[in-house]
C-alpha cells in the first residue's frame, strides 16, 4: 500500500524529471535549429520547415542524455527535500536512507521500461521522418529513396542526368547485383547498366565489367566503367545506419537479414543491448546521485554536489563511449562493452549503499 509521503516523494521525483527533460529538450532544440536553418537556407522550402525538422530530431538526441537527466533530477529532488527538511519524514516513520533510494530507483526503473515500450518507438519514427525530409531537401537535390527488402534504392542527378540505382550493400565497400537506369533531363530513358559488383568506396563509382542496354541492344564491356556520384559508402551508411531511426522490431529484422547474408551485426547488437539495459542504467544513476547527495556536509554548498554530479555524468558518458568503440572494433566482446561499465558502476553503487545505510 502506497503511503501519503510515498506518493509525495514519487510525484516530486517525476516533477523534477519532467522539468529537466523540458529544459534539455529546449536547449537541444535551440542548438539544432541553427544547424537546420543553415541547411535549408539554400533550398526552396517553407519557413517553418527547419523548426519542424529540428523538433523531429530532438527526441532521439534527448534519449541519449536521459541517464544524466535522471542523475541531475535525483540531485534536485534531494536538494528540495533537504532544504525543506522533508527528509525528516523518513526518520519520523522510523525508516532509513535506503528506503528513499529504493523508491527513487524503482521509479527510475519503471521510467526506463516506459522509455523502451513507448518513447523509443515514437522517437525512432520521428528520426526516420527527419532523415526522409532532410534527404529530400539536400542542397544538390539528390537523395536516397529507400532501403528495404528490395535492397538499396538511390536517386542521383549528375550533369542533368538522373540515375535510379538499385543494389544490395556488400560486406565491404561494394554494391552488389546493381541495376542502373539513366534518364535525360526530360526523364527519357538513355540506357540501363547492370553489374554484379560496383565499388562505391569513393564518389567515383567503379562499375566492374557491366552490361549496357541501349536501343534494344545488349553490350558486354570487358573494362570497368567509372561514373561520378554524390554518394559513397560512408554517406549511405551514415544516413540509413543511424540505428536510432529503427524501432526494435526493425532492428531485429535487420540483424536477421545480416546473418542470412553473412554481414556483421555488431552495431545492431550494441544498440539493442544499450536500449535493453536502459532501466538498469537509470537505476544505477539514481543510486550514484543519491549517494552524492546523502553525503552532503554542512561546510559544502549544494552547488558543489550538483557540479560533482554533472562531472560524473560526463566521465560516465565518455567511459561508455570508449567501451562501445572497443566492442565495435573487436577489442573486447560486444556484450562486455555494454555490461562492463554497468557492472563497474554497480559495484561502486553497492559500496556506497552500504556506507549510506550505516549512517
Amino acid at each position: 500500500m502506497i503511503r501519503t509521503f510515498d506518493r509525495y516523494f514519487i510525484s516530486l521525483f517525476f516533477k523534477k524529471l519532467l522539468i529537466l527533460s523540458l529544459i534539455f529538450f529546449s536547449l537541444i532544440f535551440i542548438l539544432t535549429i541553427f544547424e537546420e536553418i543553415t541547411f535549408f537556407s539554400d533550398t526552396d522550402s517553407n519557413f517553418y520547415l527547419p523548426f519542424l525538422v529540428a523538433a523531429l530530431d530532438v527526441p532521439s538526441a534527448l534519449l541519449e542524455i536521459f541517464p544524466f537527466i535522471i542523475l541531475i533530477a535525483t540531485q534536485l529532488f534531494f536538494l528540495e527535500i533537504i532544504k525543506k527538511k522533508e527528509n525528516e519524514l523518513i526518520k519520523i516513520n522510523q525508516l532509513d536512507n535506503f528506503y528513499l533510494i529504493k523508491i527513487l530507483t524503482l521509479c527510475a526503473f519503471v521510467f526506463g521500461i516506459l522509455i523502451i515500450l513507448i518513447y523509443y518507438p515514437f522517437s525512432s519514427k520521428l528520426k526516420f521522418t527527419y532523415f526522409d525530409l532532410k534527404n529530400s531537401y539536400s542542397k544538390d537535390g539528390k537523395y536516397l529513396k529507400h532501403h528495404g527488402e528490395n535492397g538499396l534504392w538511390i536517386k542521383d542527378e549528375i550533369n542533368n542526368e538522373t540515375y535510379i540505382i538499385n543494389g544490395n550493400l556488400g560486406k565491404t565497400n561494394y554494391l552488389e547485383n546493381v541495376f542502373i537506369s539513366k534518364f535525360d533531363e526530360n526523364f527519357e530513358l538513355i540506357e540501363n547498366i547492370s553489374s554484379k559488383k560496383v565499388d562505391i568506396s569513393e564518389n567515383q563509382w567503379i562499375i566492374e565489367k557491366p552490361y549496357i542496354f541501349r536501343n534494344n541492344l545488349q553490350i558486354k564491356l570487358e573494362n570497368d566503367v567509372i561514373i561520378e556520384s554524390h554518394f559513397n559508402i560512408k554517406k549511405i551508411n551514415s544516413t540509413f545506419r543511424n540505428l536510432y531511426s529503427f524501432n526494435i522490431f526493425q532492428l531485429i529484422n535487420a540483424k536477421k537479414e545480416n546473418e542470412l547474408l553473412g554481414y556483421s551485426s555488431q552495431d545492431i547488437d550494441l544498440h539493442l543491448l544499450k536500449i535493453g539495459t536502459i532501466p538498469i542504467y537509470f537505476g544505477i544513476m539514481v543510486i550514484i546521485s543519491s549517494i552524492i547527495m546523502l553525503n552532503i556536509r554542512k561546510n559544502k554548498p549544494y552547488i558543489f554536489h550538483v557540479l560533482l554530479g554533472i562531472t560524473l555524468s560526463v566521465i560516465i558518458y565518455y567511459i561508455n563511449n570508449v567501451f562501445n568503440i572497443f566492442g565495435l572494433t573487436d577489442k573486447i566482446p560486444i556484450y562486455l562493452s555494454v555490461f562492463f561499465p554497468i557492472i563497474f558502476l554497480s559495484i561502486i553503487s553497492t559500496i556506497g549503499l552500504v556506507r549510506i545505510n550505516e549512517q
